[in-house]
């Protein structure tokens, strides 16, 4: 009967929500889907750059793009917040404090703002992002605390598949939006500016490598654009119709 009122710390779950890499708490707990074991995502993503095994099991996640098998784990996300008091506050500092200090220089008017599918509203009421500009001093108030990145959105041609239909260039090819959104909304994004139908798939590609659904612009950037040298902004993300390698 006295061990039904034991009282558990947070210590006592630390096998389930500690990285295996870093030996910390997970942090963007990423999890691989051939053999569901999690990690921080900066962690795993790191990992892969060096191999395609998994670092706990030692499985082959992938031939050549173990990205493509990891899944972020929100609901773990939520439970770890809730288990260790402060370290969403924690962490979130952090990335603000990050990005103010590593946030891309305005294009001027190149430089436009999403407002469809989850990108953050451009202030204003939506228009094509025309002179009145407001000089991106107000961005605060209407990205509210979201860190904010600049993307150039260009096409990739030739892709060597006869039969394909093509697809053209946006006529506005800048766009500043959350550094959260994801690659699968940015698809969306694009089939909505290219009217494309429904069940038209599109490949997204950071410096020649195609990226996953669910990665954001923020790792994009930390493990693609920064990492390999790329010190120009605004980061480059290429689009071309999807090859079926099968």
């Amino acid at each position: 009967m006295a061990a039904a009122g034991r009282r558990h710390l947070v210590r006592d779950f630390n096998h389930f929500i500690t990285c295996y890499l870093c030996r910390g708490y997970l942090i963007k707990p990423t999890t691989v889907t051939e053999c569901l074991h999690t990690f921080c995502k900066s962690c795993i993503v790191q990992h892969f750059e060096e191999s395609n095994d998994c670092p706990k099991c030692g499985i082959q996640v992938h031939e050549t793009n173990p990205l493509e098998m990891l899944r972020l784990d929100n609901t773990l996300e939520e439970i770890i917040f809730k288990l260790v008091p402060g370290l969403r506050e924690k962490e979130e500092q952090q990335e603000v404090e990050f990005w103010r200090k590593n946030q891309p220089k305005e294009n001027g008017r190149e430089t436009l703002k999403c407002q469809r599918f989850g990108l953050p509203d451009g202030g204003g009421d939506g228009g094509a992002g025309g002179g009145d500009d407001g000089d991106g001093g107000d961005d605060d108030d209407y990205h509210r605390s979201d860190p904010q990145i600049a993307i150039c959105l260009d096409c990739l041609r030739n892709t060597g598949q006869s039969g394909e239909t093509t697809v053209s260039d946006l006529m506005k090819r800048f766009i500043r939006c959350s550094s959260r959104v994801t690659v699968g909304t940015i698809k969306k994004f694009l089939s909505l500016k290219l009217k494309l139908p429904s069940s038209y798939e599109l490949d997204v590609l950071c410096n020649g490598e195609i990226m996953g659904r669910d990665h954001t612009l923020e790792f994009i950037y930390m493990t693609r654009w920064r990492l390999r040298g790329e010190n120009t902004y605004p980061m480059v993300l290429e689009y071309r119709p999807r090859i079926d390698f099968g």
